[in-house]
């Protein structure tokens, strides 16, 4: 009898999800969780988002974009059909029939993983778990954790994994600000802790993309610490070619793009200040704190991470170096740090180096100004509390200021203005490459 019970709560879910009668709760909406949720509506699902900030949820009501790149109308449409909820109350997960959590999974001043909002969100799913929902995780983390964290705080009041409630992972590959890939055409791999379990996730998520099946949710774990530990590894190795580079007079971007044109056995990877997002910078360290279970030294990982959290701390010796030249300290000098997204062309500073590169500066008493399009206001963060506005950029602002450090290379900025009105450039991100005028005026960083 008890087969015939789990038999049908699979099957109710699978034809709730075939037929576009699932309810969809995305928890956490920010730029991993308010896109499924938006291609999760336009594939004709129910979906109710849920989030701590009031300011978010108040924001889309509003139709207001507190993520720049993606469009608002797309949201309004579907609040206005009824389609799309956005709420603070997680009460109401209840009525979700499938859950996806899109937390942070940030690291601790030790650097080690800090899973504190996957387990209060767990925790909140548990209050009001029911016989027929499935869970999925997303948040980047180390393997084990869903089988290890979630597992027993969900099975509870004698409901068991893949007959009454089924749990999976599925990790995010958002890539902020990218035009060609989203959530509607990046594959989705899936790992479920059992086959029910990795069956319903797959059909899931076979509903906006595809998905790609693993064997278990550890695999699944490990596939995405994989994916940006490679990035990490790979940045690492250009940006210590970089530093070698500068000393031995080689521009190590020439280097790169030369290597570039071999058709096999090579992909380009470009150094900058510093590594940013949320996923680079920490998912190597999440990988290396789980490996010391195991009597295991990830070396080559924390070497890489190493080298990449270094690379602020390069960017004001070169600063320093600079200023040296015209006969200036750092103290007391105007500095205006130009982009502090963590990459070109979006509103996400997470992790960015320029927070770090701003944090020197100031110790090192420096007086620094910054513009970024993107960022009109220094948000606080877990870190840092700048209190500091996006200022203007004019040619009187630029000759005022003793350096211009370029942290961002934003396609809004006009390098040939900035070089033409600056009396010194420390260029990050080689952005001033192709302007006249840089001898003697722009340093490589």
């Amino acid at each position: 009898m008890k087969k015939n019970n789990k038999n049908t709560t699979q099957a109710s879910l699978l034809n709730k999800i075939e037929s576009r009668e699932a309810v969809i709760g995305v928890i956490g909406l920010g730029y991993v969780g308010l896109p499924l949720a938006i291609h999760f509506g336009h594939q004709g699902f129910k979906v109710i988002g849920f989030d701590v900030d009031k300011r978010k949820i108040d924001m889309l009501y509003q139709g207001k974009s507190y993520i720049k790149h993606i469009k608002m109308e797309p949201v309004s449409t579907k609040i206005k059909e009824g389609k799309l909820e956005a709420t603070v109350d997680f009460s109401r997960l209840g009525e979700a029939d499938c859950i996806l959590i899109c937390v942070p999974t940030p690291l601790t001043d030790k650097m080690e993983p800090d899973l504190s909002y996957v387990l209060d969100t767990t925790n909140s799913i548990a209050g009001s778990l029911r016989a027929g929902q499935i869970i999925v995780l997303e948040s980047t983390t180390y393997p084990g954790t869903t089988e290890e964290m979630l597992l027993p705080r969900l099975e509870i009041n004698g409901m068991t994994v893949g007959e009454e409630f089924f749990l999976a992972y599925s990790p995010e590959r958002e890539d902020p600000g990218n035009r060609n890939y989203d959530a509607a055409n990046i594959p989705k791999v899936v790992g479920g802790v059992t086959p029910a379990c990795l069956e319903i996730a797959s059909s899931l998520y076979n509903c906006i993309t595809q998905s790609v099946p693993v064997s278990c949710t550890r695999v699944a774990e490990m596939t995405k610490i994989l994916e940006n530990t490679f990035r990490s590894v790979n940045i690492a190795l250009v940006n210590e070619l970089k530093v070698l580079g500068h000393k031995m007079g080689i521009d190590v971007f020439e280097v790169i793009n030369a290597a570039a044109t071999k058709p096999f056995g090579y992909t380009p990877f470009y150094p900058g200040p510093g590594l940013g997002g949320h996923c680079i910078p920490i998912d190597p360290f999440y990988l290396s704190w789980k490996a010391k279970e195991y009597d295991f030294s990830t070396r080559f990982i924390q070497l890489a991470g190493e080298i990449n959290v270094s690379m602020p701390y390069y960017v004001i010796d070169r600063t320093i170096e600079a200023l040296n030249q015209y006969e200036k300290s750092l103290k007391g000098s105007k500095i205006l740090v130009l982009g502090v997204a963590y990459k070109k062309d979006i509103d996400d500073e997470r992790e960015s180096p320029g927070y770090t590169i701003m944090k020197m500066l100031l110790e090192k008493g420096a007086i620094v100004s910054y513009n970024d399009p993107w960022i009109p206001e220094l948000k606080q963060t877990r870190k840092y509390n700048f209190e500091k506005k996006s200022v203007p950029i004019t040619p009187e602002l630029l000759q005022g200021m003793d350096a211009v450090v370029i942290v961002t290379d934003h396609s809004a900025y006009d390098y040939a203005e900035i070089v033409r009105h600056s009396n010194l450039i420390i260029d990050t991100r080689n952005a001033t490459d192709k302007v006249d005028g840089t001898d003697g005026k722009v340093f490589f960083a």
